[in-house]
Formats: structure tokens, sequence, C-alpha cells
């Protein structure tokens, strides 16, 4: 599914006029379909008591018509305007069906207003839309709105309540939230989502989403290049399971990591590959981790290494894998690497040399850490890697702060795609998967039960479980990170949203593949 921010989206609103519609048409079409999601959420009109709150521009016009048809329909409308009269010919048409407009100067206590919220079976709020860019002063008419809609929603029988295109005080774009804005219980949302919308903290505060085709040329929706994963994606892009295949037919991986403060991250990895669907997975890692995990890991084979001093994988290890890499179709380097001198040593040593890995390497963890020090790290980073930061790493990577990665998360993602030449995925709340090509995708999971340690361990694993069938890298990170998700998404149902072992998403991976492959 494609997103848009504000600015695409006007331009889809041109593109459907330069092809034969026309703003009120638009308009026509987005009030309805306002109507009906109003109507389907009530179940009846005859008798239900309905506000529509109007701003001044389209936002305020959709409602105008939702208002309209609402009023042919059966239920008893009333319109409110913070700022008041606009859309004169709306006006007309709805002066003739004999709905109350109330002009919002003309109720300076707010008297009218309180009393409208507090009879309504439902709201609608057509205040600002995807317009609004800067914060909302409580003391302007639709702060005001905003805040006794808030008080009646907290109330003994709150009204329910629709938004157009965007509740009130969400950034389309950001996903930013005003203090006061009003979650809904459903929005409707016209053309193409919003980015916003699935970024926190907007993610959730918009209810249920109705996405409605007002008709936006399907050319133009096809240029648009950022999409949010979808299940029936995942399903059209799974890796083949012929019944003839051996082990050979699904790949190998070779795990780089581990040390003596970090035992467990290769294991979560491996394990997390292997239920991906890799064919085989081999370790390389300090001999007493290998004494230590490989009998919890009979399945793996193992490349035992020397460790430096203090219990690492030294700077040589990179000189002894050298002849290893091109038997392997994926890697997965990084996890329990430890940061230290020996480790940016390796990692500088090797990241040439993962070039000669079949499908793809990922780059994870410490070894992240370690390319972000190196002054010539973009260029040697090999073309076909996936990074895997999350918002601090991607911050050392970009030299940046967390902050602005968090508030420019898919600009940066992009940004370090583009910089690296290579695929991103910038984990956390709907993680971002960006492409050196300008592919930029976006998880539509958010999910507190996967920040849990050794999360990040498991999804190097399945996205390197990916490469290793045969994905190139921007599907296989994708298909990481949905697959990753959907399992924390059901085990939420089952455990609520604490208390997860970063090991039950590995076990759990297949039974949620099989779910999602199911016709």
């Amino acid at each position: 599914m494609k997103l848009v921010t504000a600015a695409q989206m006007r331009e889809l609103e041109q593109a459907a006029i330069a092809a034969g519609s026309s703003e009120p048409q638009l308009m026509e079409e987005a009030g309805l379909a306002v109507a009906q999601e109003a109507w389907m959420l009530l179940g009846t009109l005859e008798g239900r008591r309905i506000v529509v709150l109007a701003g001044p521009g389209n936002n305020g016009g959709d409602g105008l018509v939702a208002a309209r048809h609402l009023a042919d329909w059966g239920a008893e409308l009333a319109v409110y305007l913070p700022k008041g009269h606009h859309h004169e010919e709306r006006f007309g048409e709805l002066n003739d069906r004999q709905v109350p407009l109330i002009d919002g100067r003309d109720d300076p206590e707010h008297q009218a207003l309180d009393g409208l919220l507090g009879a309504a079976d439902l709201v609608i709020d057509a205040l600002l839309g995807i317009g609004q860019q800067r914060p909302i002063d409580p003391a302007e008419p639709v702060g005001e709105a905003l805040t006794r809609l808030a008080q009646a929603r907290n109330s003994y029988q709150p009204p329910k309540l629709v938004a157009v295109d965007l509740p009130t005080g969400v950034n389309a774009d950001s996903g930013a939230a005003d203090a006061l804005v009003v979650a809904p219980d459903m929005t409707v949302t016209f053309g193409l989502p919003k980015v916003g919308m699935y970024q926190a903290p907007a993610s959730g505060l918009l209810g249920k989403v109705q996405v409605i085709d007002i008709g936006i040329p399907k050319a133009a929706q096809e240029a648009v290049k950022l999409e949010l994963l979808t299940t029936r994606w995942v399903r059209a892009n799974l890796p083949g399971r012929p019944e003839d295949a051996n082990k050979g037919t699904f790949g190998k991986v070779l795990v780089v990591g581990g040390s003596r403060m970090y035992t467990g991250a290769v294991q979560l990895a491996a394990v997390a590959a292997y239920r991906a669907g890799a064919g085989l997975v081999t370790v390389a890692t300090p001999d007493a981790v290998v004494d230590r995990i490989a009998g919890s890991l009979p399945e793996a084979t193992w490349l035992p290494q020397p460790a430096s001093a203090d219990g690492r994988l030294p700077g040589e290890t990179a000189k002894t894998l050298r002849n290893e890499w091109p038997h392997f179709r994926a890697a997965v380097v990084g996890p329990g690497l430890g940061d230290s001198t020996e480790t940016r040593a390796f990692t500088w040593a090797a990241l040439p040399d993962l070039g000669d890995v079949e499908s793809g390497a990922v780059i994870d963890a410490d070894a992240l850490n370690a390319l972000a020090s190196m002054p010539d790290g973009p260029e040697r980073t090999p073309a076909n890697a996936v990074l895997t930061p999350h918002p601090g790493e991607l911050a050392r990577l970009m030299g940046t702060t967390v902050a602005d990665v968090q508030s420019r998360r898919l600009e940066v993602a992009g940004e370090a795609a583009a910089k690296y030449g290579c695929t991103v995925i910038l984990k956390g709340a709907h993680s971002v998967i960006a492409s050196a090509d300008g592919r930029v995708s976006l998880s539509p999971f958010a999910n507190p039960l996967l920040a849990t340690a050794g999360s990040g361990d498991v999804l190097a694993g399945i996205v390197g479980g990916y490469l290793a069938q045969g994905a190139d890298p921007f599907t296989a990170a994708c298909l990481g990170v949905y697959l990753h998700g959907a399992t924390g998404e059901a085990l939420r149902e089952e455990l609520g949203s604490a208390g997860l072992l970063a090991s039950e998403i590995a076990r759990a991976l297949p039974k949620a593949v099989k779910d999602i492959a199911a016709p």
C-alpha cells in the first residue's frame, strides 16, 4: 500500500483534476464517504444527534458535505464553525435542510458548543485535516473546540468521534501529535494513507482507519515510492519451498560475532536464521563461546576462532574468514562482538570481503558502531549489505542526534541508504526500510513487547535467513521486518505488552509465516 506526504496528496488531487475531476467532485466523494462511515459506526441514524466541527478549509468542506448527506438520511444535525462562516454554497444546501449552523464567534462562552457536544451521539472532526503544521493555541477557536471535545469524550456518556482525513493536530508527514489532539474511534482518510499515520505517536491516535478512493488516477498513485508493508506483499514475496528441496536449496548463512560478555547474541541470530528457513547455519565465534552454546544449538556447524585477551574476536579473524565468505549465500556480522579496538579492526578489514557473499550480508550491533567510527566507512560498505541500526546507532552512522533521527525517521533512513550505498533498516516503532535506489517501505507494527534484549539479534538472523533463500537485500529486509513484527503481534495476543524473551520470537516465527502464507 502506498503512503504519501501532505504535499504529495495535494499533487495527486491535482492529477485527478487534470484527469477530468474537479475540486467540488473530490469534496463530494470525501464527504459522502465520511457520512457512510458515520452511519455504519452508529448503526442507525433515526433520532441520532450528530455534530460536525467544521474548519475553514477543504477539511471543513468535506465535513459540510457529510452533514448534508446525514441530514438527508434522517439524522439530527448541527454544524459548529469555530472560526465562522465559509463555503457559502455548502451553507445554502444545509440551510435548505434546516440544519443549524452555529458561528463560534457568536458563542464566546462556548455554551452552545458544550450543549451540542454534551447531547451528541457522534461528532465529526472536520477542523484542520492534513493542512495543520504549527502548534494549536488552546486560546484560539480551534483549540477551544478541541478542549471541549476532549471533555465530552471523557464524560459519562461520550459521543463517538470520526476524524476527517486526520485527527486535528496530527502532522500528516511526521506523525507528531499536538497536545490537544482528541483520538477518534475512526479516521476516514482519502486517496492514500498519509505517512504520519504510520509513525508514532500518531499511529496510536487514529482509531480504526478507513482509506477511501476518491478518484486519484492509478498512474499517479504508482509513481509514489513509499510503501506500507502488507500481508499481501509478504505473501507474494516469500521464497518458494519446493517439495524436492534439500538443505542446499535454502542456502547457507555464516553468523559472525559473540564474545565473553555476549554469548547469547550469535545463538539468537543463528536460531532465527534457521527458523526463517535457511538450510544451514555456521557460526564463527571465539572458542569459549562455542564451548558454552554448542550444546544448545546442535543444528549449527562451527568455525571456532581464537579469542583476544578480552574474550572477543581479534582483528586477524578477518584474514581467517577471507576465503570463507564466498561459500555462503548470506552472512550476519556483529551480534555480540562488543565495542573494542579489535572489533573495529575486524570490521574494517572484513567489510570489503562481504561483497563476496552471494546474496548479501547483514551488518548489525557493534559492527555498526565500528562502521560509524570509520572515515571511509561508506566507501568500504558493499552494496549487498543490510545495515540494521536502532536510532542511536543510526545517529552515530550519520553524525547527528537521536532526536534528529526520531523527528525525521523516513528522511534520515533514506539519507543513510544513499550515503552507504546499501539497504538500511531503521528499527523501532514502525521500522523503516530504505534502499540506495530510493525505495522506502514502512512497517505497520509498533509493539512494546518487542522492545526486549536480543530482539534485534533475532531480526538480523531472520533477514539473513531470507537472504540465504535468494531474496535480494531490500526484499529480505522487508520480509524480516514484517515477519518479526507480525510474530510480535501474535505473541502480544498471548502475553500482553511485556515479558517476552527474544528466543520466543524465533520459536514463534514459523507459525506466523504459516498463517501469512495461507491463501
